[in-house]
């Protein structure tokens, strides 16, 4: 059987502020710029989260991408949209909300919560110029 890869795309709003407080205030500046101002800045971002697997014979599905999508709502979009990355969002705490770093931890959501195929790739953009893919702890 072939290997088909699907993605679903979602969106969400949120602010967040790049600070390392083991660093300088001077340090974070320099290496932050305007993404440590004091009171928090903003992206609209895109999520998009592929699944890889083979097409069950009888739907012709991967996985149903009602279900993947009521999974990233669920298990992600509920938890980021409208918060404040480095407040209000259980599974970021003690995480420096940079792309990288919220991008490993939507892939911690949703890699046990597939019910068909596997998690291939998660991707999350915060401009239209700046994403972070990951694929896995193995990749």
């Amino acid at each position: 059987m072939p290997t088909v890869y699907i993605t679903r795309k979602s969106h969400f709003n949120a602010a967040h502020r790049l600070h390392n407080p083991d660093k300088s205030d001077d340090w974070n500046k320099a290496t932050f710029g305007s993404c440590n101002n004091a009171n928090w800045h903003g992206h609209n971002y895109v999520l998009e989260v592929t699944v890889a697997g083979e097409p069950d014979p009888t739907t012709g599905y991967v996985l149903d991408l009602s279900i993947l999508s009521r999974i990233l709502n669920e298990r992600v979009i509920e938890h980021l949209d409208h918060k404040n990355l480095n407040l209000d969002v259980p599974f970021l705490k003690g995480i420096l909300p940079s792309t990288e770093n919220v991008v490993v931890a939507i892939w911690n959501r949703l890699v046990d919560a597939l019910p068909a195929g596997r998690l291939h790739c998660v991707r999350l953009s915060e401009t239209e110029r700046n994403a972070a893919e990951y694929f896995g702890p193995d990749a």
